[in-house]
């Protein structure tokens, strides 16, 4: 176990650690808050980035987390079409009172609250390796695609 994390990092790797995964969460000296720089800190495309986004229903309120391919950007629409209901982007505050993490570093799992509107992009399931958020604007993980959907219990769509 990595004993110099921070504590949110440290809490990404705990609850890895609870799903059974033996994926390694790593803190990074440069900065991961995009996808972008996190392609270029880690040294792969930026499609193998997962961008934890979270939004909220507009009317009930409800957190949605959508996990996407780091060059894609989220169609609400679509979005909208699978929930009912027309979608809001969260704030930093609802994001950190939902998930215990501030926008930048949000992982796919680990949150402070149960999030039961979760969509992974398909686009993610094309590779073999991709990198998450940990926690932190410089912490990451590494995992396959497809365990993204494990993790996460999340529905697979096309985002775009």
């Amino acid at each position: 176990m990595n004993q110099s994390l921070t504590k949110s990092a440290q809490s990404v790797q705990n609850a890895l650690a609870k799903q059974g995964l033996e994926c390694t969460v790593v803190e990074l000296s440069s900065s991961t808050r995009t996808a972008q720089e996190a392609a270029v800190a880690i040294g792969c495309d930026v499609a193998q980035i997962v961008k934890s986004l979270i939004f909220k229903t507009k009317q009930t309120h409800k957190p949605v987390l959508i996990l996407a391919s780091g060059p894609n950007r989220v169609n609400e629409q679509v979005i909208e079409s699978y929930i009912g209901e027309k979608l809001s982007k969260a704030d930093a505050d609802f994001t950190r009172e939902v998930t215990g993490f501030a926008i930048g570093g949000i992982p796919p799992i680990g949150h402070k609250q149960i999030i039961d509107l979760i969509f992974i992009d398909q686009d993610l399931l094309k590779f073999d390796s991709v990198w998450a958020a940990a926690g932190t604007p410089n912490a990451v993980f590494n995992l396959q695609g497809s365990a993204l959907v494990e993790m996460t219990k999340g529905t697979v769509i096309s985002i775009v």
